[in-house]
């Protein structure tokens, strides 16, 4: 549905993008991540078609982005950075404005606005002019145009930015529900959203990918992959616990709990220590306050990938 070879942007000697090549399926959304910088939003521009690469290629929906622009703008919506509207309309005339321009008319235009409205949630604010609305609001009626036309590919550029928990929630929810049938590239630096919609990531830095697999597999690479995390009822008995801890095959090393008590049994690669720390806690009667297994942390992958730049890893 998208796929970019060796997409490369210049800004005078300024190189944004270098060479960059992924797919993305039909019923996938790519978490599109990197530091502040890295080349994501010049990325999306060309992918979306409104900046041409210096070098590689586009396509959408087997559509070259250059040759054919509006083949490809007919099938995708985009939210860009930003989400740039005109101000002095209301969301009702702009909303009105984009479904004119998509070809909408009649009651499939007055059932695609309607259902817009509505899942996101603009009813109170549809006849207040754009410049007058928070940013939450400005970003949702951005939304609202790019899945207007009901496209099969979707590119959104930091789909949530300025919106409150309520709100990113209920948005990380309306992606979900449209996924399953559409294409979906996300560009975020909110490390949550790949947890919550992903079904898998992309990391770049330097205008580089540096990374592609799935949020699993990234936080396979952590090295709380398979942690297990013992909160004591009493921290008298800690010392006691991390010499038993230590001298279980599986555990590669022990650390302090982040509140300052309790412990983190780190596993070795490809161990999964959580059973054998389960039998020494009963077998010894420690009393625990809870014990629980880390997946991985995703925040820790990401520094580690975008600081020292390994070599690309695919899942």
């Amino acid at each position: 549905m998208i796929e970019t070879q060796q997409l490369r942007k210049d800004f005078g000697a300024f190189t944004a993008v270098r060479d960059i090549s992924f797919r993305v399926d039909e019923g996938e959304v790519l978490g599109f991540l990197g530091p502040n910088g890295a080349g994501k939003s010049t990325t999306m521009k060309m992918i979306a078609g409104f900046l041409a690469p210096t070098s590689g290629q586009v396509s959408v929906c087997g559509h070259d982005v250059l040759r054919e622009p509006l083949k490809t703008k007919a099938v995708m919506g985009y939210l860009p950075e930003g989400a740039p509207g005109y101000d002095e309309m209301t969301p009702r005339s702009f909303l009105g404005f984009v479904a004119d321009i998509r070809g909408l008319a009649g009651d499939q235009r007055r059932r695609r606005i309607d259902d817009v409205v509505g899942r996101l949630q603009l009813e109170s604010v549809l006849e207040q002019s754009i410049e007058t609305l928070s940013k939450g609001f400005k970003r949702r009626v951005g939304l609202a145009q790019a899945i207007l036309h009901d496209p099969e590919v979707l590119i959104l550029d930091e789909p949530t930015d300025g919106l409150d928990p309520n709100q990113k929630h209920e948005v990380r929810e309306l992606i979900r529900s449209i996924a399953r049938n559409k294409t979906i590239v996300i560009s975020t630096h909110i490390l949550e959203e790949v947890h919550a919609v992903c079904s898998r990531a992309v990391i770049i830095a330097n205008g580089e990918v540096l990374a592609d697999d799935t949020p699993a597999g990234l936080e396979a690479r952590s090295r709380y992959h398979n942690a297990v995390r013992l909160s004591l009822a009493d921290d008298s008995a800690l010392p006691a616990v991390r010499e038993a801890l230590q001298s279980l095959d599986g555990v590669a090393g022990l650390e302090q709990g982040e509140d300052g008590s309790g412990v983190i049994a780190l596993a070795k690669q490809g161990s999964d220590v959580f059973a054998d720390v389960s039998r020494l806690v009963a077998e010894k009667g420690w009393a625990i306050s809870q014990i629980e297994k880390d997946r991985g942390r995703l925040e820790d992958v990401f520094r580690d990938i975008t600081l020292r730049k390994p070599e690309v890893q695919h899942g």
